[in-house]
């Protein structure tokens, strides 16, 4: 009886150990990471990327496709608002298309080297790799990594949760947090393609305006459209909503927002003019590329400028630090509160 209870506990013990050799350690799946995309031709990938700002959660549909060395094409939409933007990376440089106004903005960018991408798996990975006090855990299905951020405003967005599937690596969700731990960019990973096959011209400029335009058509120009006026809902602390001034110009109405305090930062909202279809609008930018989650738009040392649902946006201030400038302007999508 001892004999055969003794056996049993060995075999136990036996099962243990040969259970822990199998479990991959957070140097060895990092490692299998990297190999992973050394190894990758390029991938197609699509999500929904979520974004926790203001008084409503806002989503978008992401699609992705990669080809090595340089290509990318990075489609966000939002059917809702029937809005869509579009970033294109091939020989010529880096593009932001955008459909609904025909326009096309060009940058002297290193995107996507220099900064995090939530939704572009190589930077997941670039992320796991150099933040050497990242935390790891495994779970039945999925390895789950926690790191530091390489955002423009990583003082505001310092972390992010990832997770990849066991077996293929593939990513399964990011959730970028605040520094109160609460998610404020949320992507949920729907498939992912490691073979995937481009046609010709897959990341051709005009050709993916053109494609892009037949889900969203170029708008009308219409001078005398009324618009709905967006508020700041960042919180910072010693500034307030200060005064609202309207006027009208040639091409409609032009919102002036002030905000005053220890900083202070004007807002200005117009309506955006619209290409005719018979052309295309190539417009060189000046100022760094900036991923606000809803758009693409251009900073510089004392402004951020985007589009949104036909609407231009500028963000001026002398005071505002980096990453205060793309918290207020990432909070003007949250609603029309001051």
């Amino acid at each position: 009886m001892r004999k055969g209870l003794r056996l049993f506990w060995l075999l136990l013990a036996s099962i243990a150990v040969l259970s822990a050799c199998g479990a991959k350690s957070q140097e060895d799946v990092t490692k299998g990471l990297q190999k992973k995309v050394v190894d990758l031709k390029g991938y197609k990938a699509k999500a929904q990327m979520t974004l926790t700002v203001g008084n409503e959660p806002q989503s978008y549909e992401i699609d992705v496709w990669h080809n090595k060395p340089g290509d990318y094409r990075v489609h966000l939409k939002n059917a809702k608002k029937e809005q869509s933007q579009m970033i294109l990376r091939n020989k010529s440089g880096v593009y932001v298309l955008t459909p609904a106004l025909n326009k096309s903005y060009r940058f002297q960018s290193e995107w996507p080297q220099n900064s995090s991408q939530a939704y572009l798996y190589e930077s997941l990975v670039k992320d796991v790799q150099e933040d050497k006090e990242a935390k790891f855990k495994a779970t039945k299905d999925h390895y789950v990594f926690t790191t530091k951020t390489r955002y423009q405003n990583s003082k505001m967005l310092p972390t992010q949760e990832i997770i990849f599937k066991k077996g293929s690596l593939e990513p399964v969700s990011v959730k970028v947090m605040d520094t109160n731990q609460n998610p404020v960019v949320t992507v949920e990973f729907s498939s992912v393609d490691f073979s995937p096959k481009f046609d010709k011209g897959a990341f051709d400029t005009k050709k993916n305006m053109t494609s892009a335009q037949l889900e969203i058509p170029v708008m009308s120009n219409n001078t005398d459209s009324e618009f709905t006026v967006k508020y700041s809902m960042a919180d910072i602390p010693g500034i307030s909503f200060e005064e609202e001034t309207a006027y009208d110009t040639e091409s409609g109405k032009r919102v002036l927002l002030t905000y005053s305090g220890e900083k202070s930062f004007t807002l200005i909202q117009e309506m955006a003019e619209v290409i005719p279809t018979t052309s295309m609008e190539m417009v060189e930018m000046n100022g760094e590329m900036v991923d606000l989650g809803f758009a693409i738009g251009a900073m510089t040392e004392d402004s951020i400028t985007w589009s949104e649902d036909g609407i231009n946006y500028v963000l001026l201030s002398s005071d505002l630090s980096a990453d205060e400038m793309v918290m207020v302007a990432q909070s003007v999508q949250g609603g029309s509160i001051k």
